[in-house]
């Protein structure tokens, strides 16, 4: 049975992933997934100025790729 909120699901993660990450680049911040993934990015950001032995680009690339990855594997 087909998700109504991923339709384009198919079971491959590569290929769901690549699809999001262009409908994300296409649509920019009107994509459902874009905003998400920059608070969680931020997040994560803010995480890596806090905790120690962690650097901000490190805490950003989490955070998104945690979150990019919920979206597409909920």
């Amino acid at each position: 049975m087909t998700d109504p909120n991923h339709p384009n699901d198919n079971g491959d993660f590569i290929s769901d992933a690549r699809h999001e990450l262009a409908g994300m680049l296409q649509d920019g911040l009107d994509h459902p997934s874009t905003k998400p993934v920059l608070a969680w990015g931020a997040a994560g950001a803010v995480a890596g100025l806090v905790l120690p032995f962690v650097s901000i680009p490190l805490g950003l690339a989490v955070g998104a790729g945690y979150q990019f990855y919920k979206r597409v594997r909920p």
